[in-house]
């Protein structure tokens, strides 16, 4: 049975934020204010539509949002993490499941030459419609009211879980990476023997350590794309 491996992708894979990244396509790269203040909790996805909307207003395109997504950086020692998980899919499967939006996963992944490792991406759908305009939308319907409401990254590893066990691929273990606080959700789902994995200093890490009732597997925290290898690895050798 091989390992899962279960990536967030903002502040894990990439260490930044995609979503506020492409503020810097604005003029003088910062949104108007008013437009700022029109978040509301659990509705980021629509306050980007609006950013995007924006965005499109002031003449801003594909290509250009293109140019400055690919500059976002990797997460210390990530590419390398990677490209070890790339040359060993005997072992590990890997999916991503993220909030932020599959044209911004797709270009940065593309770009880092790192795309084939993942056998599936959950994220909001996005597409440029016919204005040239992004446009995305909620990933989907939950009942979560812990999650934000476009998406419960537990509900999204549950079903993966369940699809696969259909086709018989049962997992050894599942080892969850990430770092927000809406990684929490997912790493309830996790049993003994499962591996969590927050990044130091982030708010995951402290989520974990307020509501260690909630958590079976173990838990291991790491500050670079290398702590993560050595564990991998350490799996491997055994």
């Amino acid at each position: 049975m091989k390992v899962l491996l279960v990536f967030d992708f903002d502040h894990t894979i990439v260490n930044d934020n995609s979503d506020t990244w492409i503020v810097q396509c604005a003029p003088e790269k910062k949104l108007p204010y008013g437009l700022q203040t029109t978040y509301e909790k659990g509705k980021w996805t629509e306050y980007m539509g609006r950013v995007f909307t924006y965005l499109g207003e002031q003449g801003i395109r594909e290509e250009d949002m293109k140019r400055i997504m690919i500059d976002i950086p990797y997460t210390p020692g990530m590419t390398d993490l990677l490209q070890f998980i790339g040359h060993n899919k005997d072992y590990f499967d890997c999916i991503i499941i993220s909030d932020s939006n599959t044209i911004f996963i797709d270009w940065i992944l593309t770009h880092g030459n790192v795309h084939t490792v993942f056998d599936k991406v959950f994220t909001n759908p996005a597409a440029f419609d016919p204005l040239g305009n992004l446009t995305v939308q909620n990933f989907h319907i939950h009942h979560c009211t812990e999650c934000p409401k476009n998406l419960c990254k537990k509900k999204v590893l549950e079903e993966f879980v369940a699809k696969q066990a259909t086709k018989q691929v049962q997992y050894s273990k599942i080892v969850y990476i990430g770092d927000g606080g809406n990684d929490l959700c997912p790493v309830t789902f996790l049993k003994k023997g499962d591996i969590a994995m927050p990044r130091e200093g982030y708010a995951l890490q402290k989520r974990i350590a307020k509501d260690i009732d909630l958590i079976d597997s173990s838990i291991s925290v790491w500050s670079s794309g290398s702590e993560i290898l050595s564990r991998l690895k350490s799996l491997l050798d055994k």
